[in-house]
């Protein structure tokens, strides 16, 4: 694994395949983590201009509200198993709307236009999703964390967590 164990390795062969045997790796390695997630990147490297990844997110791991915002960068989700809360913020830090997509439902997916704060939570174990943000990576701009937001990590980020969770219905 690589980056400080947030992601499996990047494929090497010339067409990397999305099967069970990938959904239950990268569901395992989620389960194992302190952070509740794991990705499993489908694209070769960070320089790639899409990238394509499997996520994986168990109940309690907490994605801060970011946005993509500088250079601005569009991102979408289609739930492949489980059910998720999708949630974008005013810039204040208000909800603005919330949804449930699940794998299986008539909302399954969502696609977020750059500069919207947004979060997603795992409603059930081993959720996951085939995610699609536009490349490449840099750690230092890919995400503009909301300020209203705790850091990962923190009690706080729990009790944020809990909040929103209840504020939308959850």
């Amino acid at each position: 694994m690589t980056r400080r164990q947030l992601a499996l390795d990047p494929p090497q062969e010339d067409i990397a395949l999305i099967t069970t045997a990938l959904v239950d790796e990268v569901v395992q390695q989620s389960r194992q983590t302190a952070r509740g997630r794991m990705i499993a990147p489908l694209h070769r490297s960070d320089g790639d201009t899409v990238h394509r990844m499997l996520n994986a997110i168990q109940p309690g791991s907490y994605v801060r509200p970011h946005r993509h915002l500088d250079p601005p960068k569009p991102e979408a989700w289609i739930v492949l198993q489980g059910r998720l809360l999708f949630v974008a913020f005013h810039d204040d830090g208000a909800i603005d709307q919330h949804m449930v997509l699940g794998a299986q439902s008539n909302r399954f997916g969502a696609d977020v236009v750059p500069g919207r704060y947004h979060t997603i939570v795992a409603l059930e174990p081993d959720t996951v999703i085939f995610e699609v943000k536009a490349g490449p990576y840099d750690a230092a701009t890919d995400k503009a964390f909301a300020p209203w937001a705790p850091a990962e990590g923190t009690q706080e980020a729990q009790s944020f967590l809990a909040d929103v969770l209840t504020k939308c219905g959850q």
